[in-house]
């Protein structure tokens, strides 16, 4: 029977894919296809769907969206990329390297690849054409640097991957070889990102200035200005406060992450009405609507791949799974290989929340069998994901630089693989550190 559900489930979701179908209706037709097989009552494909979204967690998801969208409509991220600019300077590809730390900057408030990629995008993309970079490889760097919008906390991948994990036990055998593992949270996810997300911007800057030296793309010829320097970090103070304050109430435990979307969101309505007064009620009413469309699609996506990934855990596939990579090897680095490529590879065919809750309770075990702490296992596997952002043929990211451009997707794409090669990189050295992403955590007290 397990043999046939499995058939059916994954043959189901396949073809649909294959036929042009949406990954949610892929997911919940063969899920809803699987349960009447096994005489199940439909009722309770709807109950597992409205428990998946029913948890305190979830509510930062919308929240954060939302603030992410008022942030840009309040002037607040261009405020952050003219900091970035002006701290570039003479340096050797400053311009790109002002999209890179732009782009940490604002995923840092956004918790969006796409968004980020969007709102730095927008400013800089035309700015480095202007400067005399080539289309491509200004689309390129934008594209690259935008997945950081997701490994930067607060991020919107982390919280889901918080609530896939939320009451995953380790196996028995996993707790009596390598001991008790810590509990997955969200706030221990967003401080566990933050190195991490340093080390992989650092990778770009490195190759960002390798390609700027190799192409010409010099820094500006008046070289820094402490005065204009001064200003720009003047005028963007109230800009530079609103991650000090989203993070700094978090990693202080003054509040949670729910609670810091919340706070998020009132004070990016003080900055943008009181202090920069440029949140128009027409500019809040595209942030509503935006933060509608991408939180219901979200949703969506949650209420049929938890359905999905239940019927995987019932029919005891992660537990196949893990057993199958451990029958291969017990070499962790190369247990890490064969994750990090495997989610490589889903990175670039599925979008990266869907691929979280599918893969987390079939990834899980495997990484507990392994003795892998679960709070380093997430850092690694939304990195890892995150890189499916700058990689046809999903590259949600690559998408949006080619419309800021106006230049094909295949040309952004050729220039965006070095930044993709030294991310992955990154990612190993990220995977065979640990400390890299659990130190902070430890020293925060978790």
């Amino acid at each position: 029977m397990e043999n046939e559900i499995v058939t059916i489930l994954f043959s189901t979701f396949l073809g649909l894919l294959f036929l042009g179908a949406p990954i949610t209706v892929a997911l919940g037709v063969s899920s809803m296809i699987s349960f009447l097989y096994l005489g199940e009552n439909p009722i309770k494909f709807v109950q597992i769907a409205f428990t998946s979204v029913g948890s305190f967690p979830l509510m930062a998801l919308p929240a954060f969206i939302l603030a992410g969208a008022l942030m840009e409509a309040a002037g607040i991220s261009r405020r952050l990329i003219n900091v970035a600019e002006s701290l570039a300077g003479p340096f050797t590809g400053g311009m790109s390297a002002a999209t890179v730390v732009g782009c940490l900057f604002f995923g840092a408030i956004s918790g969006s690849g796409p968004a980020t990629t969007a709102a730095v995008g927008m400013l800089m993309i035309p700015a480095m054409i202007k400067r005399g970079y080539d289309r491509g490889y200004a689309s390129a760097v934008t594209a690259s640097a935008g997945g950081l919008g997701i490994v930067i906390p607060p991020s919107i991948p982390m919280v889901i991957f918080g609530i896939a994990a939320l009451g995953m036990m380790a196996p028995p055998e996993a707790v009596e070889k390598f001991g008790y593992f810590q509990t997955v949270s969200i706030s221990k996810l967003f401080i566990a990102g933050f190195i991490p997300a340093f080390v992989i911007a650092g990778s770009l800057l490195i190759m960002n200035w390798i390609l700027c030296r190799k192409h010409g793309y010099t820094g500006s010829a008046e070289g820094w200005s402490a005065r204009n320097i001064f200003c720009e970090l003047y005028r963007g103070f109230w800009s530079l406060m609103a991650p000090v304050v989203i993070l700094g109430g978090i990693y202080t435990g003054f509040f949670t992450p729910t609670e810091a979307a919340i706070v998020a969101i009132f004070y990016t309505l003080f900055v943008g009405i009181v202090i920069y007064r440029e949140l128009t009620f027409e500019s809040l009413n595209r942030a509503l609507e935006t933060t509608t469309w991408l939180s219901g699609r979200v949703l969506l996506i949650l209420f049929t791949a938890t359905v999905f990934g239940r019927l995987l855990v019932e029919n005891q596939i992660p537990a196949i799974i893990a057993n199958g990579m451990l029958s291969l090897t017990d070499n962790i680095y190369i247990i890490w290989a064969l994750i990090i490529f495997f989610l490589l590879f889903v990175g670039m065919f599925m979008e990266t929340l869907a691929a979280i809750l599918i893969l987390v309770p079939v990834m899980l075990p495997v990484a507990y069998n392994m003795g892998i702490d679960p709070i380093h296992f997430g850092v690694v596997m939304i990195c890892t994901l995150g890189i499916g952002f700058q990689t046809p043929p999903l590259g949600e990211n690559l998408f949006i630089a080619s419309g800021i451009s106006n230049i094909s997707i295949e040309n952004i794409s050729i220039r965006a693989l070095p930044f993709a090669a030294v991310n992955t990189t990154a990612i190993f050295i990220i995977a065979f550190f640990p400390e890299l992403s659990l130190w902070l955590p430890r020293m925060f007290g978790y």
